[in-house]
């Protein structure tokens, strides 16, 4: 098989995966409109907190702008729609201070909105556990950064949904 060949099976099996994915989490009810008022009430709640609140607004200049990004960035995880680009870690890694604190409040406002959305409690699961792989890794990250190789291997007590 040519090279031409099989870059075009690896484009067409990873275009099966990402509908197969996609069809998966519809299935459950993840579609485009769920993940659009998940972004804007998970961040709505995000804005008035008390702990949370002041480091966003420090940061976010164009609340639409982000939320539209963050929206891409969801459909990306929940849909494995490809169309988010960015470096989260190194964003959260440029911000001084951040712990295990931030990362269970930012994980108990996620899964509080999640929980008033539910219809389908495979949904929730699903997207819960993804939203704590995603702060574990963005913690484990920052802790390799501050600490080295140690800071990996921090015992961490994460929220579940």
């Amino acid at each position: 098989m040519s090279q031409a060949a099989q870059i075009d099976d690896a484009r067409q099996h990873a275009l099966h995966a990402r509908a197969a994915k996609r069809a998966e989490a519809e299935a459950m009810g993840i579609d485009s409109v769920f993940i659009s008022e998940m972004v804007e009430r998970f961040y709505a709640s995000i804005r008035t907190d008390e702990l949370l609140g002041p480091i966003f607004a420090e940061r976010i200049a164009d609340w639409p702008v982000h939320l539209a990004r963050m929206k891409q960035f969801w459909r990306s995880i929940l849909h494995n729609s490809g169309e988010f680009s960015g470096n989260p870690m190194a964003r959260h890694m440029a911000i001084p201070g951040l712990t295990e604190v931030h990362f269970t409040r930012w994980l108990d406002l996620f899964y509080a909105n999640l929980r008033a959305m539910e219809e389908e409690p495979r949904a929730t699961r699903l997207v819960a556990a993804r939203a704590r792989m995603i702060a574990e890794s963005l913690l484990t990250g920052i802790a390799i950064k501050r600490e080295g190789i140690e800071g990996c291997r921090a015992k961490r007590s994460l929220p579940h949904v």
